[in-house]
């Protein structure tokens, strides 16, 4: 099928704009707090293992829908099953996935424009973990700080991606992800040189297998499914843009390569520091927002050090945002017939409205609850539980059984013009091993 819009211009465009779309918060200390609750060494084996196995293949899938149909998710079943319209449904599935991840990530990603702030004029130095946990509390009780910060963040989301393709997304992925990659390796040599360092090294990369458990895997599959962004409709949008000439196996490969590298390089950067000051690494957001803050302030060039981890953070966040809102912008222009530059000022607003609504959830005493939970928390739950992993599973269902081998095969070699030699095991696996590796993944969330 034709594609005639917008493509990336570069192979280092595609994979830094893919990778960007999975590299987010969640590789920075996400990675490092499951690796540090699951065996260390033992986890990072078992997730490179399912990463390679089983995220490439998913990845693949998703390229594979995208640029067959040159569409949004919607419209890509659209084109795809013209047939049987309900197919349709994990389009908008994806769609609704990426905007409600969206809302919360923008809210985190908050968290992180007011503490690279607070960082500039050295807000943290002196104080005691106590205080600046009593700080980060403060903050999420408070009303207008973190409806500023989410509005500067989403305004910088939605400046790069009314740019469009080329000009925006991967333009600024192209800036963006060396200069994450940079400051990663920087913090990873401070954080090698700190007493204890080795303890921490030895605890993340050198594996006791004994440590392998049922839970172990699971929770590495989990993983790898989170941050690679399968099943939200990231990969279907940005597999539009691929051309028609670019190995769509080796992109993924390289997109899973440097997702695990940012999330090998993290661990460096906390487990060392972890070890060193008497850390639990599995300390989630307090770890990012609070405990090392306080160890920066034990550092030699704690200022610099704890500037450059939040714009980390910052950069790592606004990869990620870039994706999330292109899926609901691409969307509404091709679905609606809306050109970009309004429709991505209509996603922006709706997600900002949304944030602001999450945030102020997480206020002490909020009636803001649904089910139960907190709204904030209720998107986190609702997305990583339910629309991203039933979505994947019916995107390997799709592609395995409802699309034709053949306009696999045609799509996955180029029309025959790049030989692959695993294409054979690579559909196998799409066919039947990640349909039950998926509902595996589904079946524990309900039942842990």
């Amino acid at each position: 099928m034709a594609n005639n819009k917008e493509s990336f211009g570069s192979k280092f465009g595609i994979i830094a704009a893919a990778a960007g779309s999975a590299i987010g918060l969640g590789n920075i200390y996400r990675f490092p707090c499951e690796a540090g609750a699951n065996g260390g060494g033992a986890f990072f084996i078992v997730y490179l293992a399912i990463v390679l196995l089983m995220g490439l293949p998913l990845m693949v899938s998703e390229f594979v829908i995208g640029r067959r149909s040159g569409k949004n998710p919607v419209g890509a079943f659209k084109t795809l099953a013209p047939e049987q319209k309900g197919w349709s449904g994990i389009g908008y599935m994806g769609v609704v996935c990426a905007f409600l991840i969206l809302a919360f990530y923008c809210t985190v990603a908050g968290w992180t424009i007011d503490a690279v702030g607070k960082s500039i004029i050295n807000y943290y130095h002196g104080l005691d973990n106590a205080t600046i946990q009593k700080d980060f509390d403060s903050l999420m009780n408070e009303t207008w700080q973190p409806i500023l910060s989410e509005g500067i963040f989403i305004f910088l989301t939605a400046l790069i991606i009314v740019k469009g393709v080329t000009k925006g997304i991967e333009k600024y992925s192209k800036i963006l992800m060396p200069i994450l990659l940079g400051i990663l390796i920087i913090l990873g040599i401070k954080s090698l040189t700190l007493p204890g360092a080795k303890a921490g090294i030895e605890f993340f990369l050198k594996p006791d297998f004994s440590k392998i458990t049922g839970t172990v895997l699971i929770n590495a599959l989990g993983q790898a499914f989170f941050s690679l962004s399968l099943g939200m409709g990231c990969l279907i949008t940005y597999g539009s843009y691929i051309a028609k000439k670019d190995n769509l196996t080796s992109t993924a490969f390289m997109v899973c390569i440097s997702d695990t590298l940012i999330a090998i390089l993290a661990g460096i950067v906390i487990f060392p520091a972890a070890f060193s000051f008497g850390i639990k690494p599995e300390a989630g957001d307090s770890l990012a927002f609070v405990t090392l803050p306080m160890l920066f302030n034990q550092m030699a060039g704690g200022y610099f050090f704890c500037l450059i981890f939040f714009l980390l953070l910052t950069i790592a966040a606004l990869t990620s945002s870039i994706s999330l809102l292109e899926v609901a912008v691409l969307f509404i222009t091709e679905e609606l017939k809306i050109d970009r530059k309004k429709a991505t000022i209509y996603s922006a607003i709706g997600a900002f409205l949304l944030c602001i609504i999450a945030s102020q959830s997480l206020h002490d005493g909020t009636p803001l609850k649904i089910f139960g939970f907190r709204i904030f928390d209720a998107l986190d739950e609702f997305t990583s539980t339910i629309l991203m992993t039933v979505g994947g599973l019916l995107t390997v269902v799709f592609l395995g059984w409802k699309m034709k081998k053949s306009d696999f095969m045609e799509e996955y070699t180029n029309g025959g013009t790049v030989s692959m030699g695993l294409r054979k095991i690579m559909y196998f696996i799409i066919r039947y091993l990640s349909p039950v590796a998926i509902t595996v993944i589904l079946i524990t969330q309900f039942i842990k």
